[in-house]
């Protein structure tokens, strides 16, 4: 696991959905292609933490692989907004 450092979050992105709770399927341009669930904060992030889904400026990710998953280290300050 990646502990970040100070004021970054590590985030993996989300699987979009396929369907609703109720069974309806989902075109795709309507699934949620942007939204990130947060793995760790670093010790200074204050308003998120573990498990948040959050929303983040397009290019102010870095993208790390380990093993099979990426993971995406992204500052506070480029968080835009929590789901």
């Amino acid at each position: 696991m990646l502990k970040p450092m100070n004021h970054f979050v590590v985030a993996k992105k989300q699987e979009p959905k396929k369907q609703t709770a109720s069974g309806l399927l989902l075109p795709e341009k309507s699934k949620a292609e942007d939204e990130y669930i947060v793995e760790s904060v670093g010790k200074e992030v204050k308003d998120i933490k573990a498990g948040d889904r959050i929303v983040f400026k397009e290019y102010s990710a870095t993208t790390v692989k380990l093993g099979d998953d990426d993971y995406s280290i992204v500052k506070d300050d480029d968080i835009l907004a929590t789901l």
